[in-house]
C-alpha cells in the first residue's frame, strides 16, 4: 500500500526528523516496514481533542514516547483548527506523563509534541495501545 503526502506530513509532525521519511511517494511496507504502516494507521484513526472526554481509566493510550526514565502516553492528538499556521501539524496532544520515574506525580495533561521532538524524545514503534488505568496501575505498583 502507498502512503499519501498528507500522511507523510502527519508522520513527520509526530516523530523526530520524520524518522527518515522522505517527501516523495513510497510504499510504506517496502521502505519503512510494518511499524510505520501500523503507526500511520494509528495516527489516522486515533481520537482527536476531547473525543475521549469522560472515559477516565478506560481511555486508551495510542502512542508512547520515551527518553531515559520519562514516559509520555498519548491518548488524543490535536484536532487542529482552521486558523492554524500550517494545517496537519500536530502541535499538542493529550496524554499521561511520568517524568524521571516520578510515579507519584505522573499526571494527565496536554503535551507539546514539538517540545518532545526538540528534546530528543523517541516514539516507541513497538508500543501496543493500552488503557490508561493499566498504565497507572503499573506505575502505582512501582511507586509502592
Amino acid at each position: 500500500p502507498g502512503i499519501t503526502q498528507e500522511a507523510l506530513k502527519e508522520l513527520r509532525s509526530m516523530t523526530a526528523s520524520g524518522m527518515g521519511l522522505r517527501a516523495q511517494s513510497m510504499s510504506v511496507a517496502a521502505h519503512t516496514g510494518a511499524q510505520y504502516l501500523r503507526l500511520w494507521t494509528t495516527l489516522a484513526t486515533m481520537p482527536k481533542t476531547y473525543e475521549t472526554d469522560g472515559q477516565g481509566a478506560e481511555a486508551v493510550a495510542q502512542l508512547h514516547y520515551f527518553n531515559g526514565g520519562s514516559d509520555w502516553y498519548i491518548i488524543e492528538k490535536d484536532a487542529g483548527s482552521p486558523d492554524d499556521e500550517e494545517q496537519g501539524i500536530q502541535a499538542q496532544a493529550f496524554g499521561y506523563a511520568c517524568l524521571n520515574g516520578d510515579y507519584e506525580n505522573a499526571e494527565l495533561g496536554y503535551i507539546s509534541i514539538q517540545t518532545l521532538i526538540e528534546n530528543g524524545v523517541e516514539l516507541d514503534l513497538y508500543y501496543k495501545p493500552e488503557k490508561i488505568g493499566t498504565i497507572k496501575a503499573r506505575f502505582e505498583k512501582r511507586a509502592a
